[in-house]
């Protein structure tokens, strides 16, 4: 796939907003978006350069792996960068994002700018930041914070948001890529969840219950129905 033009981009994650009923400026709920598109995701403690992985089957049914071992914000921007390939890329083979593939493809980049796009629209990302702030060009501390607790995403993703969009400067964007972000956002009063890794067990749609309907319906026996269920039970009892 090749590199598409951040405008077109920015398009892109304003029609998926559009499309899903969600405001060009709100914050997304990825949890309740992804029961909302049916899309079967888990999270597991994997390897902390693996950051998550997506495929998409041939009936169109779409999954969705995410390592619980991430930061949170970190998390929500792998999803977000899952979603670009399951609705996005023009050719969405079974999908691994991880920092050890070398060199990041044309479709890669573009997964990451509709993350970025879609996590941080820039009609919501103007309101967060004073008149002052957007003339200057300069962002306070407290209300980088206050921005990344209110979208969930972590302080890189809003820094490298901002700087694409000419908002900070960078020897701001390096400064503030130097500061202790847990101990920055505790100084405010913030909770520190999303800083943290967690999920882990997760899952997120409906296998449990087509487990269920396949035994009922005399698909499955009974031990195969509770070895299906137990491919996911032990997770969600952590």
């Amino acid at each position: 796939m090749k590199q598409l033009p951040l405008d077109s981009i920015e398009n892109l994650a304003k029609k998926f907003r559009s499309d899903n009923e969600i405001s060009q400026n709100e914050p997304i709920n990825l949890k309740s978006l992804l029961r909302k598109l049916k899309i079967l995701t888990i999270y597991k403690p994997l390897s902390e350069t693996f950051y998550g992985m997506s495929l998409k089957s041939n009936s169109g049914a779409c999954f969705i792996l995410i390592n619980s071992e991430n930061p949170k914000g970190r998390q929500h921007f792998s999803i977000a960068h899952e979603l670009f390939h399951l609705f996005f890329d023009e050719n969405p083979i079974p999908h691994v994002c991880n920092e050890e593939s070398g060199g990041k493809t044309s479709s890669e980049r573009n997964a990451d700018a509709f993350a970025s796009s879609l996590l941080l629209p820039f009609e919501g990302l103007m309101k967060c930041l004073s008149v002052d702030e957007i003339k200057q060009k300069k962002i306070n501390l407290v209300t980088l914070i206050r921005t990344e607790q209110y979208y969930s995403v972590s302080r890189m993703a809003l820094l490298i948001r901002l700087k694409s969009k000419g908002l900070i400067s960078e020897k701001d964007y390096l400064y503030f890529s130097m500061i202790p972000v847990k101990e920055t956002a505790k100084q405010f009063g913030y909770d520190l969840s999303l800083y943290n890794k967690g999920n882990e067990g997760l899952v997120i749609g409906d296998y449990g219950e087509k487990a269920r309907s396949l035994y009922e319906n005399g698909i499955v026996s009974e031990g195969h129905y509770l070895e299906l269920l137990h491919l996911i039970t032990p997770l969600n009892e952590n």
